[in-house]
């Protein structure tokens, strides 16, 4: 029989244990608090919606897990933690937001029924590469004046990849962004005692990495997350590989530089090409995969209509 590891703890960018964490009213009375920069005994009371695993589409194993807390005063906010880059992320983000807003009132309710929402994206990667922030708050402005339109539509991006090297912060959503980026218990631990609010979700990390079934889970979603990583990555390098195999050939004949930048193009775009056929065989959608793979929805129906001329 294997050896327990007393030292495991979960780790909150494994969306099954932020979801876990966010499951502690505490926890997520602090978090909250912090991303509407308001002290936490303003947060009177946040009660969690049901919310279902979003699967992009019917045989996907990962899909998206996500927390939807709705506030006293019926203002709602939806929490995701994101640990892997994916194609048309800025649509899906704005249709989620959309969808959260749009399904608080039918058909003769008034517009008055209607609340703020705000949807959270925490991400393990780089989304904005062209600036160091990692935490942004998006809403709709006047692009001339830069006077905020409506208060009721708002988007939080928090970029865990971007954390600035100086550890201390005055900024309670940079602690715990510093928190949810814990790589080890250590870093995790060194956290809690910034805030009795993150202690908690500590103390929380340890409840739920003590608990049999919960690690099970834990670990099964890691899995189905690394996978996913090796999936695409995997993708990735083929198409790197065939384009600077075919860049250097061309290199030969035109020259290295304008030769290998063309192969690699043509590699990259024949690898593209593959992993559409591949989707169409499996009976997706154009529109599906478009979102998938990040292309144009024009050029996934040309890529269908050379599959159907060619099968």
């Amino acid at each position: 029989m294997a050896k327990k590891d007393d030292n495991f703890i979960m780790l909150p960018t494994v969306d099954v244990c932020f979801k876990g964490l966010m499951y502690n009213p505490k926890v997520r009375k602090g978090f909250i608090a912090a991303l509407l920069g308001t002290d936490p005994a303003a947060v009177r009371e946040t009660v969690l919606l049901p919310t279902a695993l979003r699967q992009e589409y019917p045989d996907e194993k990962l899909g998206i897990l996500d927390v939807r807390a709705l506030m006293e005063d019926g203002a709602q906010i939806n929490m995701e933690m994101q640990a892997y880059p994916f194609g048309q992320w800025d649509a899906r983000s704005l249709f989620y937001l959309s969808k959260m807003y749009t399904e608080q009132i039918g058909r003769g309710d008034p517009y008055t029924k209607l609340k703020k929402c705000i949807h959270v994206s925490i991400l393990d990667f780089i989304r904005f590469a062209d600036d160091e922030k990692c935490h942004r708050i998006i809403s709709l402005c006047d692009e001339q004046t830069g006077k905020k339109y409506t208060d009721l539509l708002e988007m939080q991006i928090l970029e865990l990849k971007k954390l600035p090297e100086e550890l201390q912060s005055d900024d309670e959503v940079i602690r715990w962004m510093r928190f949810l980026a814990g790589k080890n218990r250590k870093e995790l631990e060194d956290m809690a005692g910034t805030s009795e609010y993150i202690e908690e979700a500590y103390r929380e990390l340890e409840r739920m990495s003590a608990d049999e079934r919960a690690r099970l889970e834990y670990e099964a979603r890691q899995k189905a997350i690394r996978d996913h990583d090796a999936i695409m990555s995997s993708a990735w390098e083929t198409g790197m590989e065939k384009g600077l195999q075919e860049g250097m050939e061309k290199g030969l004949q035109e020259g290295r530089e304008q030769g290998m930048k063309q192969g690699l193009q043509q590699g990259i775009r024949q690898e593209r090409q593959d992993i559409v056929f591949r989707m169409l065989e499996k009976g997706m959608d154009p529109e599906m995969i478009a979102d998938l793979t990040g292309m144009n929805i024009e050029e996934i129906q040309k890529r269908e209509e050379d599959f159907r001329a060619r099968g």
